[in-house]
């Protein structure tokens, strides 16, 4: 399996480093992706150093997403 980086660290499959321990990642297209932005994202250099909290997958571009209790 690919390693998946992640800054959303109140989420239940965040590792340290940044990484996601999901078994299985759900896409999405960018269409849904663009209810929150208006940008293009493919293919663009992104910082995997930060975190992040936010409270439903409807936050992120990630519908893995799944929040510590």
């Amino acid at each position: 399996m690919p390693q998946v980086k992640c800054s959303i660290s109140n989420c239940y499959f965040y590792k340290q480093g940044n990484l996601c321990g999901a078994d299985a990642i759900m896409i999405d297209t960018d269409d849904h992706a663009k209810m929150n932005f208006n940008e293009e994202f493919a293919g663009e250099g992104f910082d995997s150093e930060h975190q992040d909290v936010v409270q439903s997958s409807s936050k992120t571009c990630c519908h893995t997403f799944k929040p510590k209790k």
